[in-house]
């Protein structure tokens, strides 16, 4: 059995720590800042076995070079990204092994916030980095719409009961939308009540389970009556696709 544990760094950014506490050893998935992974495996008496990262971006993957400083351990990550140390680079259709966690993961490819981004599945989780939020999903950086539709795609047919951890703490933000999009949808609704309860304690709101992103995700209910409706009043004009509607949802976003 593995237990998950979440680092926060700079604003709003997770830093992910996949445990084995049989074994007292520890996985290290995005780390963008080398300093509160060292001190949180240090305070638990932990020993790294990998680094697991999704995406180039800095706050990602800045910690990889100093962490490695510390411990000689393997760097996994999208083989069409730069990755700084990297090991193995990965594609869909891998499988990773972590024999010092007893456990493994397999690769999905999720490009459009970056064009190589990577997600690892598997024990019913899901580590998306920033393709998906909680409640929303990611800025087109270097990907496009049509990209990040279909990797969304993919995630949505996984299994309602795995446990989407993404890579920052959003979810109040992007519920806000939701609601804009559907203001009477009764799921957002209640999940925005229990969203503030948790923040009000610094608890963190990821993971979230996808059935409940389903439920309130607008970026997930693209073919949902309300949400083409509102995407149309919206941009003024008819949407015939699905990807138009996401298109289109993802630019009211970004200037939300």
């Amino acid at each position: 059995m593995i237990e998950i544990k979440a680092v926060p760094a700079f604003k709003d950014n997770y830093i992910w720590l996949i445990i084995n506490p049989a074994l007292s050893t520890v996985a290290i998935v995005d780390p963008g800042d080398p300093a509160p992974v060292i001190s949180e495996i240090e305070r638990l008496r932990l020993t790294p076995v990998a680094i697991l990262t999704t995406h180039h971006h800095r706050d990602h993957v800045g910690g990889v070079l100093p962490l490695l400083q510390s411990y000689q351990i393997p760097v996994y990550g999208p083989a069409n990204e730069t990755i700084p140390g990297r090991t193995h680079a990965l594609v869909e259709g891998d499988r990773i092994t972590l024999s010092g966690l007893n456990t493994e993961f397999e690769v999905l490819d999720v490009p459009g916030h970056t064009s190589g981004h990577i997600a690892y599945h598997g024990n019913n989780v899901l580590f998306i980095g920033d393709t998906l939020f909680t409640c929303g999903c990611g800025r087109l950086f270097e990907g496009t719409a049509a990209q990040l539709y279909h990797s969304l795609n993919k995630v949505v047919k996984l299994a309602n009961i795995t446990e989407i951890y993404c890579g920052h703490e959003y979810t109040q933000a992007n519920l806000r939308f939701a609601l804009s999009v559907e203001p009477d949808n009764p799921d957002t609704l209640a999940r925005r009540d229990l969203c503030q309860s948790l923040r009000d304690h610094n608890i963190p709101t990821v993971p979230a389970d996808l059935a409940l992103e389903k439920k309130t995700n607008p970026f997930l209910r693209v073919n949902v009556p309300e949400v083409i409706a509102a995407t149309e009043q919206f941009t003024g004009r008819t949407l015939y696709t699905s990807v138009d509607v996401f298109t289109a949802l993802r630019k009211w976003k970004d200037n939300f």
